[in-house]
């Protein structure tokens, strides 16, 4: 980490002028989710955590009254003046970061001038969430260079509604809670619905999380997240009907089974199916983990990812070929796809002494079938968001 922000404050003064001793340094993770995909926009349950990859920004207010953005992963950067700041930028990453600052300009009576350098060594467009890593710093870092004293769940809020509203992805609040609220060895149990969480301890008990990137590109996973998101809300009305609901996540398995037959359409029916069983999937999680049952943890995931690819088909080629190289590798608990699909990545539970045979052999295998070369990652849960003092 020290050596990154070294070379970070070098770019920043090279791109940026000296002053040294005016720059912030603020970190976010990225998270993975072990189980409860496609259930936070429908109120319901999810188990991510916060990962030791994540996005260091270095912050500092100028006197030019503008808003000077750039990244060490991107090469587009911008340099504006404060009145342009909430224009968006195509599909550019810098929506991220005007998002949030968007959200504060009702808050900062004089927005000023700043300047602000990322880098990140989260996988982009894996989905282990670089966009709410992006957001969720930024948040973080106004919050504290103005001295606002927003809360962590304001900053959550802000940083989703950014991504709603500015960027126009339906996402829920899930990937900004856990990059807010991410403990170091712990899951977060969310409640989406209600949006409080509890903090479930991650005994692996001589096992690691493995994430395994495709390296697909996730090119549908917006367009097909907002459609699934709709299809979902269809599903809501047929159900209302009959049931007092605002969401998904608030049938039971037992209702759903009763009036499944209710929603005519097939496909909006796999939908629902999906999301229920799935949200009851996380509760069965959770009581495995306070157990210590990694194997029940691990056949949970199994039957996440096969819902995720018959009922709700957000899977695709690319992923259940990684998902199914990794299940015939001795060692592996539990795989499934993470996020939002059509690409991105899989995590599996990998026996600690199995782990470079699972990167040898699974690499293999789904080489061999797709024509493309995995990258993996051995992931750590850390800590949420938080600035880092120099020194």
């Amino acid at each position: 980490m020290q050596k990154r922000i070294k070379d970070l404050h070098q770019h920043f003064e090279s791109r940026f002028g000296p002053g040294e001793k005016d720059i912030r340094i603020f970190f976010a993770p990225g998270r993975v989710n072990l189980i409860g995909e496609h259930t936070d926009y429908n109120g319901g349950y999810v188990l991510p955590c916060a990962l030791q990859y994540g996005t260091l920004l270095l912050i500092r207010f100028n006197n030019l009254g503008r808003i000077r953005l750039a990244s060490l992963n991107f090469p587009f950067s911008i340099d504006i003046p404060l009145s342009d700041a909430s224009v968006k930028r195509g599909q550019e990453w810098v929506n991220y970061p005007l998002g949030v600052i968007r959200q504060f300009r009702h808050t900062i009576t004089e927005i000023r001038g700043m300047d602000m350098i990322y880098q990140g060594d989260i996988p982009n467009g894996a989905g282990l969430s670089s966009s709410a890593s992006i957001e969720m710093v930024t948040a973080f870092a106004v919050n504290e260079l103005y001295g606002l004293e927003w809360d962590m769940l304001s900053l959550i809020k802000a940083s989703r509604k950014a991504e709603n509203d500015f960027v126009g992805v339906n996402c829920g609040i899930m990937d900004q809670y856990a990059v807010g609220n991410g403990k170091k060895d712990h899951a977060i149990f969310l409640d989406c619905d209600k949006i409080e969480h509890q903090l479930i301890p991650l005994d692996l008990n001589g096992c690691r999380l493995v994430i395994s990137n495709t390296n697909k590109k996730r090119a549908l996973a917006d367009s097909k997240y907002n459609e699934r998101v709709s299809e979902c809300s269809q599903a809501v009305g047929y159900l209302r009907k009959f049931l007092d609901i605002r969401n998904l996540g608030q049938v039971t398995r037992s209702e759903f089974e009763k009036y499944q037959h209710e929603i005519p359409e097939e496909t909006i029916r796999k939908r629902a199916q999906h999301v229920i069983s799935e949200n009851n999937r996380v509760i069965l999680a959770v009581m495995a983990m306070r157990q210590s049952d990694l194997l029940a943890l691990g056949a949970l995931m199994n039957q996440s990812h096969e819902s995720l690819r018959y009922d709700y088909e957000v899977t695709g080629f690319e992923l259940d070929s990684m998902v199914e190289a990794a299940r015939q590798i001795p060692g592996v608990v539990g795989s499934r796809m993470t996020g939002a699909g059509f690409g991105g990545c899989t995590v599996s539970i990998v026996q600690q002494d199995q782990i470079a045979h699972f990167q040898n052999e699974a690499g293999e295998k789904y080489l061999k079938k797709t024509g493309l070369i995995p990258s993996f990652y051995v992931a750590d849960v850390g800590d949420g968001v938080t600035e880092i003092k120099a020194g």
